[in-house]
């Protein structure tokens, strides 16, 4: 029997012979890239297994997190571009998780973005006396590497010279619903039953489901075996993205036939999933550079230590289904009020995305009771309208109705409440938050893309109000520069007149 004592007195026991590993609660860890996709999916994990975390965010008053964990989180406003200062004084941190990344917000001088961000990173992280860096990077086993691993590979090299103990994980195409890569897959088989494809969808790749990485970041978290080391972790599966598309498309049914050709270059290949999918046209030629380098798991030896025996990938397509948020799984959180008496939280599902995405957003101070401009956007809709421009709110809902969409003639239930799952004219709520004063809605109009609408009333007496669009290929990006004029007077009318109208309680 070998023990091994670390701090917060607690004691781990790791038998060599007969028992695994069970890992030590009570920890204080501290999470980096906490809004982010696997951020937020990590989160509540490690509050379940007993920890104590500290959320790094540059805006804490844009942090949500669900309330039933609240005890055991702490947010810190940390801008890691930034020079490092002294962080959390008096403070001391068992692990740490690096989760930041930069290859969505720009092409070209990412790599200097991560470099600075992760030396930064060091300092402080050397500052609070952590253990162990948890860091989850991508395969880098090929010569020729895209910028973006290549990257990766140089934040490795960073936060392997810090005081702790670096624990690397190496992954590559994560798929999880949500996920970058899942949903550009989901908009390419869902929306193209024919598609002419670049080379490069013949390049291996190995998936991993999200709920796998999850096991595996958390399982690694002061393990004796995984201190200082680095593991590739993958699905079982080696496929080609030609070979993913069309088992996504098994999966969801659907009949499509790939074609490939070796004339389309990367810039037009970038173009192409811009123009058919809903990524942005900087991710797009980031992934694109990454997906024409083929890089695989030379190594399987974590998973035996962890003892997780990783999905495949035709199960993680189904089981990622299972758990799509926003208009697939709305209506099915209406049934299961309806038939509750508790709500639950449903912060801990809804998640409107963030790349691809065109945003108009409205931020306004105003001087009078929170509550007040609560319950005027909790009146919003059905006969009260929608405050401002309402003929051309109705026209819209007329066009909808034409075109075989639901229109306005639905109103809303309630002149006053709302519960999440209910209609409101040709939206659907999706959260309705009235003590944080947030209020989601999802758009149920005939649109060539996905709409969401919210609402965020904070403490400090300001209405953020965003309205938020993913378009569905070229229409979807016409319709929105087409609509875009109305949008600068309807959306500030519109906010304006919520904070200033007599409340109707």
């Amino acid at each position: 029997m070998r023990i091994y004592i670390f701090c917060n007195n607690a004691v781990i026991v790791h038998l060599w012979t007969n028992t695994s590993y069970t890992g030590i609660n009570n920890m204080n860890i501290l999470l980096t890239g906490a809004t982010g996709y696997l951020g937020k999916k990590l989160l509540p994990v490690l509050i379940n297994d007993g920890h104590r975390v500290t959320c790094c965010v540059r805006d804490a008053s844009r942090f949500v997190y669900p309330d039933n964990i609240e005890e055991n989180v702490s947010v810190a406003e940390i801008d890691f571009l930034e020079p490092p200062e002294e962080f959390l004084p008096g403070q001391r941190f068992d692990a740490a998780y690096y989760l930041i990344h930069s290859m969505g917000s720009t092409i070209d001088d990412f790599e200097d973005l991560e470099r600075q961000t992760a030396e930064n990173f060091v300092a402080i992280a050397d500052q609070l006396g952590i253990k162990q860096v948890i860091y989850l990077g991508g395969f880098d086993n090929n010569e020729k590497l895209s910028k973006h691993l290549s990257s990766r590979k140089k934040v490795g090299v960073v936060l392997s010279k810090g005081k702790f103990q670096l624990t690397m994980l190496k992954a590559g195409i994560i798929v999880g619903s949500g996920s970058a890569s899942f949903e550009i897959i989901r908009d390419l088989v869902e929306k193209l039953p024919v598609m002419i494809t670049p080379k490069w969808v013949l390049t291996k790749t190995q998936p991993i489901a999200v709920r796998d990485v999850i096991k595996f970041l958390t399982g690694v978290l002061m393990h004796p075996e995984c201190m200082g080391k680095t593991f590739d972790i993958a699905g079982p599966d080696v496929l080609s993205y030609k070979e993913m598309l069309l088992l996504f498309a098994k999966v969801r049914q659907l009949k499509r036939r790939i074609f490939t050709i070796p004339v389309m270059t990367p810039r037009l290949s970038s173009y192409w999933l811009y123009f058919v999918t809903s990524t942005s046209y900087k991710l797009a030629v980031n992934l694109v550079n990454s997906m024409k380098v083929e890089v695989l798991s030379e190594s399987d030896e974590l998973k035996h230590i962890l003892q997780i025996e990783p999905l495949g990938y035709e199960e993680s397509i189904a089981l990622a289904f299972e758990r799509i948020e926003q208009n697939e799984v709305f209506s099915s959180w209406k049934d299961a009020l309806s038939s509750s008496s508790s709500k639950g939280d449903l912060l801990n599902h809804v998640k409107v995305p963030e790349y691809g995405c065109f945003k108009d957003k409205t931020q306004l101070n105003f001087s009078r009771p929170t509550d007040e401009v609560i319950a005027n956007i909790w009146s919003i809709g059905g006969n009260k309208g929608w405050y401002y421009a309402t003929w051309l709110w109705n026209i819209r809902g007329l066009l909808d109705k034409m075109a075989g969409g639901v229109g306005l003639r639905r109103g809303r239930t309630n002149e006053t409440k709302i519960h999440a799952g209910d209609s409101l004219d040709f939206w659907r709520v999706l959260l309705a938050d009235k003590k944080k004063g947030k209020l989601l809605l999802f758009a149920e109009m005939k649109l060539p893309g996905e709409a969401w609408l919210e609402f965020n009333v904070t403490s400090d007496n300001c209405l953020t109000q965003t309205a938020t669009f993913r378009p569905r290929g070229l229409w979807g990006r016409i319709y929105w520069y087409m609509t875009k004029p109305f949008h600068l007077f309807i959306f500030k009318g519109m906010a304006t007149r919520i904070i200033n109208a007599k409340a109707r309680r």
